[in-house]
């Protein structure tokens, strides 16, 4: 079992919180991803369930045992740096090695776990190389297999692959979640990355400001965000926001207590689709102000009269002239926020009359 609890976890750094109040809990056995902005606490976070920060306050443990006063080295964990922090004067076997070493692990018991971690990680070939010699996706095998030759019940991954091109990025994304299967251990990823969020986690945690924002699986995330917050971080682009005002037209009213209406830039039609006739609740005119080609999609920026922008994303379908346009969007693909910034329920068709909505909040193309 290596479940992981945080609860009411404080850190302070002299008179400026970056932690408050935590409460989280990592099942064991799963890929959970902690996301956000910078400065928004996850690298501290991962930090403190490794044992490298101390919790100003509350309570860390991994499989219903307490870590609070346990060092680093006795928590069964392993973790996987930015930087990778290999040693550049030893070869790969050495860098596997060198922890089982000071374990003082028999010589024997050391050269199987080294080739069999390196068959795994498909670094056979590479053992007698010295880090200096290797790629930088080698390099991160080679961070890796280090973590795993320990064989800890939780790996603890600081942004591994930042610094690794596009490509790379994604093949070793692919990597990971087959290497995750594989161990069926417990993965806690930290990322600014919301694609690396959205790609690798089975559990999903987004901060911002020391606070969780949003817990939920990647599907959850992002088909019912929960604040405004999560609606503008998880979506590429992220969702369109209008403020509640009197602008454009919106049929079938909205909930009670709503200050704004967004819609996922892929939800959006430039034209009624069959049925929708009655279906229909926002329409917006705008034109088309530029485009961004990205093979199967488009993406369109929409400026509206009051010269916000919103966007839209189009899929496998003919590239559009820039020209004035009128955009349709489902009533079931809304979302409505209070002034709290949080979600609340969609209005139904029997609501009251319609009300007028202004101008996009912010340019989100």
């Amino acid at each position: 079992m290596s479940s992981i609890v945080l609860e009411n976890v404080n850190k302070i750094y002299g008179d400026k919180t970056i932690i408050e109040g935590l409460n989280l809990t990592i099942e064991s056995g799963s890929f959970t991803v902690l996301v956000g902005p910078s400065g928004c606490g996850k690298s501290t976070t991962l930090r403190m369930i490794a044992g490298l920060e101390e919790a100003t306050g509350g309570s860390i443990s991994i499989g219903g045992k307490s870590m609070n006063h346990v060092e680093p080295g006795k928590r069964n964990l392993a973790m996987v740096f930015q930087n990778y922090a290999l040693y550049p004067t030893m070869s790969v076997e050495k860098n596997i090695e060198y922890g089982l070493k000071n374990n003082k692990v028999p010589k024997e018991e050391r050269k199987r776990l080294v080739t069999e971690i390196a068959h795994t990680v498909g670094l056979t070939k590479h053992l007698h190389k010295k880090p200096e010699f290797l790629s930088g996706g080698e390099r991160q095998r080679v961070a890796l297999a280090r973590a795993m030759v320990k064989k800890p019940a939780v790996f603890l991954m600081d942004e591994p692959l930042s610094n690794l091109d596009a490509k790379l990025r994604q093949q070793m994304r692919m990597e990971l979640i087959e290497l995750h299967k594989k161990l069926g251990a417990t993965f806690v990823y930290v990322t600014h990355d919301q694609v690396e969020a959205m790609s690798m986690g089975t559990q999903i945690v987004l901060m911002d400001g020391g606070r969780i924002m949003q817990e939920d699986t990647p599907h959850a995330i992002y088909n019912t965000p929960r604040n405004l917050f999560t609606s503008r971080f998880i979506g590429t682009p992220p969702m369109n926001i209008l403020e509640l005002g009197a602008s454009v037209s919106l049929h079938n009213g909205a909930p009670a207590g709503a200050k704004y209406v967004g819609f996922r830039p892929e939800k959006a039609k430039f034209a009624m689709e069959q049925g929708m006739e009655n279906d229909h609740v926002l329409v917006l005119d705008a034109a088309l102000d530029g485009r961004e080609l990205l093979g199967s999609e488009v993406i369109y920026k929409a400026v509206l009269e009051d010269g916000r922008s919103v966007a839209v994303k189009c899929f496998d379908s003919p590239e559009r002239a820039l020209e004035p346009v009128k955009l349709y969007v489902k009533r079931e693909h809304l979302f409505y926020f209070d002034e709290q910034e949080q979600c609340i329920p969609a209005a139904s068709e029997a609501e009251v009359p319609a009300v007028p909505v202004p101008a996009a909040v912010g340019d989100t193309a």
